[in-house]
């Protein structure tokens, strides 16, 4: 998409992708920094994929750097954005894609600790996330676009329900962030992913589960990471949505049409 499609008003901005070692947020980072944009691509445990992303996007041509923070950590999500704003000048756009499922377990036997690790993970990390790009983003306006789910509707599948919960605070996150921001020209929006076929899924997803999903996508077929790239280019985008915020935009092959 990115060698086909030219978005002006992303090039030189200065944007951090959270969880941007691989899957979504990869291909986003790839996009964005093909457009021009200069990119933090902020990993914790895949050091050497998110050194990949970089190398991808600095011999194309563009601008990017890797740092590591654990976003479960309120001390380390301040600073990742921190020293992201400095190393560029500026912050103009937040993505906030670190996200796992962490594993799959019923309601019935859930833990405090699991409970935890989950929510810390996919909903208290763009709370800290966003709470630090905002003096950034209010000097000049900008965007944060959140990775939400499609199981942030549909109540998820088996065992990934705290999952999907995680996800929904996210959605409405994302609509009163949006509410809270817009006056400093900060838009706030969100993609919702479908089944999408990346190392999320080979690591918590079996083939039965994958083609169960397959029979409920009226496109006849599971999507991948670069599906997703176009929604968050135009929600990056003042130009193509300046007009657009609180919204989720979903990306699922219409295996939802909310």
């Amino acid at each position: 998409m990115a060698s086909t499609l030219t978005i002006p008003d992303l090039a030189g901005k200065a944007v951090l992708i959270t969880g941007a070692s691989t899957g979504i947020g990869a291909a986003v980072a790839i996009a964005m920094g093909a457009q021009g944009a200069r990119i933090t691509v902020h990993y914790n445990s895949s050091e050497a994929d998110a050194r990949q992303v970089v190398d991808t996007i600095t011999k194309a041509g563009g601008e990017a750097f890797a740092l590591k923070a654990d976003v479960t950590d309120v001390g380390q999500t301040t600073k990742l954005v921190e020293d992201a704003a400095k190393h560029f000048g500026r912050l103009d756009g937040l993505v906030n894609n670190a996200g796992l499922m962490v594993e799959r377990r019923s309601y019935a036997d859930m833990s405090e600790e699991l409970y935890d690790e989950v929510m810390n993970l996919n909903a208290r990390s763009v709370i800290f996330a966003t709470k630090a790009a905002i003096p950034w983003l209010k000097k000049q306006g900008g965007f944060v676009i959140n990775t939400t789910s499609i199981a942030a509707r549909n109540g998820a599948s088996g065992g990934a329900g705290l999952y999907g919960s995680s996800k929904a605070f996210v959605s409405n996150v994302t609509r009163g962030m949006s509410k809270e921001l817009i006056p400093f020209k900060i838009r706030v929006n969100a993609v919702a992913p479908g089944f999408i076929e990346t190392k999320f899924h080979d690591r918590y997803s079996t083939d039965v589960q994958r083609a169960a999903a397959l029979t409920t996508i009226p496109q006849g077929r599971l999507g991948t990471a670069e599906d997703c790239v176009g929604a968050y280019l135009f929600l990056a985008s003042d130009a193509l949505s300046g007009y657009i915020i609180g919204q989720v935009v979903e990306v699922n092959g219409g295996q939802l049409m909310p």
